[in-house]
This record gives C-alpha cells, structure tokens and sequence, in this order.
C-alpha cells in the first residue's frame, strides 16, 4: 500500500501546481492584455 499513497500524493501534488499555474494564468493573461491596451493608446 506504500507504492499506492506515493503515487496519490503526487498526483494529488501534481494537480494542485497544474490547477494553480492555470488560475494564475487565468489572472495574468487578460491583466497583461489590459496592460498593454492602456500602454499602446
């Protein structure tokens, strides 16, 4: 059962940091979109 926990804690470990970097994306894109948008005008 040791091999099992492992593999769940990094899974579990590994969705975290795909679900993170995806809502922090979520937040930078359309913010450095913006950014540029007032920059340009």
């Amino acid at each position: 059962m040791q091999k099992a926990s492992t593999w769940t804690k990094r899974l579990g470990a590994a969705a975290f940091l795909f679900f993170l970097v995806k809502g922090l994306l979520w937040l930078a894109v359309p913010a450095f979109i913006g950014w540029k948008a007032m920059a340009g005008a």
